[in-house]
This record gives structure tokens, sequence and C-alpha cells, in this order.
């Protein structure tokens, strides 16, 4: 990663994107779509040691990459306590004297990602700062719910006030090569979200190889997916460095065919401040800075913010604390 901050790139325009509405199902297009497996573990695996970013260049991509997280709680033991203070801590992801010895204005994480049940605790909590609410839906994880249900799922949850809605992908469609079957899902569940934005969940350690992988998510874009996401975090394997090549360069590939802008979110396995690095560096290199931005780009996470704090302080004081210092539920 070069090593200008993030503040050496403020002064570029940050308009807000138009909406990616889709189009037709280009089969020819998507046949077209392979995946060099050597090629791309080759390039994944030069990222983590190439090029790093060192003392205040490192302190501004931390702070940068907290606010493109999506703060998650999705267990079974979830309470209305622990969704509002996972809210507490998205509004306010840095202690204020860290942030008051960096030099920095007080910032947020990009979103709080939550169950259905805890969308109401989360927009209540949330009120009045601007901060998404996400809610993952269509039977997370698996999505083998029944269909009319899934759809269902979406519409409640809008109502109940997410801005964005993380759905799942039935797997079964791509293994078995059946596009259209996934394009008329991903329209369907597009429509169900009205104005809400819908993050596409691909389930990537589930879909085979790579290639389906660039299959999949250029059908999702194709039907309107405003972010295509890694996972659901409940896989074996999650997000991963060949993937988020693969995922990425299908994003690129149809921006410069529609010229419309489609978000990325690694999510699952990423829990460490040096990884977070990593996977902006790729975004940068691939897509450039303005993918670097929380209406493009989210950290699908829950512990990454508390090791990105440690960091921080370290950076501050020279000494790093606890990690029972910085909890976030």
């Amino acid at each position: 990663m070069e090593t200008q901050s993030p503040e050496q790139t403020a002064h570029l325009p940050r308009v807000a994107e138009p909406r990616n509405p889709g189009m037709e199902l280009d089969l020819e297009w998507l046949r077209s779509v392979q995946a060099n497996t050597s090629a791309i573990e080759r390039r994944a695996a030069t990222l983590p040691g190439r090029r790093s970013v060192k003392k205040d260049h490192q302190a501004a991509w931390l702070l940068k990459a907290i606010t493109l997280i999506d703060l998650t709680t999705l267990a079974g033991d979830d309470t209305v306590g622990r969704v509002r203070r996972l809210c507490a801590k998205a509004r306010q992801p840095v202690r204020a004297e860290l942030l008051d010895a960096l030099g920095m204005d007080p910032i947020t994480t990009g979103a709080v990602c939550v169950y259905h049940d805890m969308i109401v605790a989360a927009v209540q909590a949330l009120s009045g700062t601007g901060i998404p609410v996400a809610a993952v839906s269509t039977g997370f994880p698996a999505g083998l719910s029944p269909f009319h249900l899934r759809v269902a799922e979406i519409e409640e949850s809008v109502k109940a006030g997410a801005n964005e809605i993380d759905i799942v992908i039935s797997r079964r469609h791509v293994l078995s090569g059946d596009w259209q079957a996934l394009y008329d899902e991903m329209q369907s569940f597009r429509a169900a979200c009205g104005e809400a934005h819908v993050k596409a969940i691909l389930a990537t350690g589930e879909l085979g190889s790579l290639r389906n992988v660039g299959r999949a998510s250029l059908v999702c874009m194709m039907a309107g997916a405003d972010f295509i996401k890694t996972s659901t975090g409940k896989e074996s394997v999650n997000a991963t460095l060949p993937v988020s090549v693969v995922m990425i360069r299908a994003i690129r590939d149809y921006f410069d065919r529609t010229g419309y802008r489609v978000g990325y979110k690694p999510a699952g396995g990423i829990s460490k401040a040096k990884d977070a690095l990593v996977y902006l560096s790729l975004i940068k290199e691939e897509l450039g800075d303005r993918w670097l931005e929380p209406d493009l780009f989210r950290f699908g996470a829950s512990s990454l913010l508390g090791d990105i704090e440690r960091q921080l302080e370290h950076h501050v004081t020279g000494a790093y604390s606890a990690g029972y210092r910085h909890g976030i539920g």
C-alpha cells in the first residue's frame, strides 16, 4: 500500500453513487468468465508482505478501516442490552483521549448488523447518528427456508427500519449452473428491499471453485445487487484473499461495462488490524480510492475493532493494553 494517508486523498469528490439498476442476464458474458486459480493465488500471496504502512500513516489507515466496519452481532443469545452496547460502540468506536492524541475528530463505524428481531433496538439506539442498520435476511445463514418466507422476511426487516439487507443466495443455483434461477431470485430480493440497499452474500466457501465465485458475483450484480459479500461468517471457510481478488475484479469489470459501482464486503475471519490493512491495499490497487468509502466497502466484523483500537493505543502510548479494555458487546 502506498504511504499516502486517507487525509491526503480527501480532495477527491465524494458524490452519492447512482444505485446499480442491474441489467439483463448476459449468459455470453457469464460463459466468458474464467479463473486462473494459480495466478490468482500468486497475486493474493504477494499482498501481505509486499507493501506496508508505518507509524502515522498506519494509524490513519486503521482509523479509515474503523469507518468501514459493519459492527456485527449475530448470536443466538443476542439481547436488547447487547445490541444497545454494540450501538454505543458504533457511535464512539475509539476512546476520546486516543482520538485527541491522534488529532482526529470523532468517527463512527460504517453500520451495525443484526438479526431481524434486534432491528428496532438498533434503530432506536442509533437514532440521529446517521449510522445505518443492516439486517441479515432470507433464512440466514443457509438460505433454505421457503422462498415466499425469505421475501417476506426482507419486507418485514425494511418495515422495521433496516437501511440495508444482507441476503444469502441459494448456493444450489450456482453449483448446478442455473444462472437464470439465481438471477430471478436476486431480482426478487432486490425488489423486496425497496429503498434499502441489498448486499448479496455468496457464501464463497461453499461454491466449489473460483470460477463459480466470479460468475455468481456477476449474476448478482446483473440482478441489481448494491454490494456483493463473501460469506455469512458461519461457513467453515469465509473471506479469503483469492476469493476477494476474483470478486473485486468482477466488480471492476461490471463498472467498466455498465458505469455502475457496486460495493464489496469481506466477512468472516477478519479479526486483526494487519488483515484490515491488507484488504485496504487490495481495494486501493484493484479498484482505486473511490471504493475506500463506506458506501462501497465494508468489513463484516466484530472482533476486528478491538484489535484496531489496541494498535492505535500502542501507536499513542508505546504499550499494548489488555484486550478486555476494548470490549464491544
